[in-house]
């Protein structure tokens, strides 16, 4: 996918999102992190040494790495303490602030939207590293054809994965039985506007009721007239016979 396709999705889902405005939606469900801030750090410091070790016996810049471990530390601990996940009732929102690489050189934020029509599931995964910190990972997936499996969202650090994974789904069943609930009214409605439309019905029919009866006169009269015309025609035809002399 082309960047300027991520941008305009992203910027198109905040549009909808805020609705043209700049009031936020309420929160059903706000995520924690601070609870996983020790075990979350332990694994990725474990991570840290692991990759360390193997660069230090490959080309010695594992040595630079483990010199760096302390701001490695540092950055994650105030990186898993910005971190915010909401759930509203139309999308999902990760929130983060994190120290630059480099320190004392600023912050990277970083704020996602994901619309909640566009979810098509919620995964808790957790490999064998994070399964000794007791450490997992949140990856949500995309509907939608334009995004690739690699565009889904990862999450790593969350505190109960599995509450969290169960307010999402709960509120998209909801959002389904909200938009069927709407079809089965539009459709009971179809009956009612024909109930609303036979008294006018009923009024013409009343005043056509009888087409056969009707054309059963007119023939009748037309019959009538013809006979009364041969009648007048046998008169005329018997005054104009002149008498026989005796």
């Amino acid at each position: 996918m082309a960047s300027d396709d991520v941008v305009e999705i992203e910027s198109l889902e905040k549009g909808l999102l805020s609705g043209g405005g700049n009031e936020e939606e309420p929160v059903l469900y706000a995520a924690s992190f601070r609870e996983m801030e020790d075990n979350f750090v332990k694994y990725q410091t474990a991570q840290w040494l692991l990759y360390s070790a193997l660069l230090i016996l490959a080309w010695g810049i594992g040595l630079f790495m483990l010199l760096y471990l302390p701001v490695r530390r540092y950055i994650l601990r105030k990186d898993i303490r910005s971190r915010k996940l909401y759930l509203t009732s139309n999308a999902i929102i990760y929130k983060v602030t994190r120290p630059v690489p480099i320190p004392f050189f600023g912050v990277l934020n970083k704020e996602k939207h994901v619309l909640l029509p566009s979810v098509a599931d919620v995964v808790i995964e957790q490999g064998y590293l994070q399964s000794l910190f007791g450490v997992y990972s949140l990856r949500i997936e995309h509907v939608g054809v334009r995004r690739p499996p690699s565009d889904d969202v990862q999450i790593h650090g969350i505190a109960n994965p599995n509450a969290f994974r169960k307010a999402v789904l709960m509120r998209l069943s909801s959002m389904t039985n909200e938009v069927f609930s709407r079809q089965v009214s539009t459709v009971e409605d179809v009956p009612n506007l024909r109930l609303q439309m036979s008294p006018s019905k009923s009024l013409r029919h009343d005043s056509f009721s009888y087409p056969g009866e009707l054309t059963l006169l007119q023939k009748l009269e037309e019959v009538g007239s013809s006979v009364k015309r041969v009648q007048s025609l046998i008169e005329e035809q018997h005054s104009q016979t002149p008498e026989p002399i005796g």
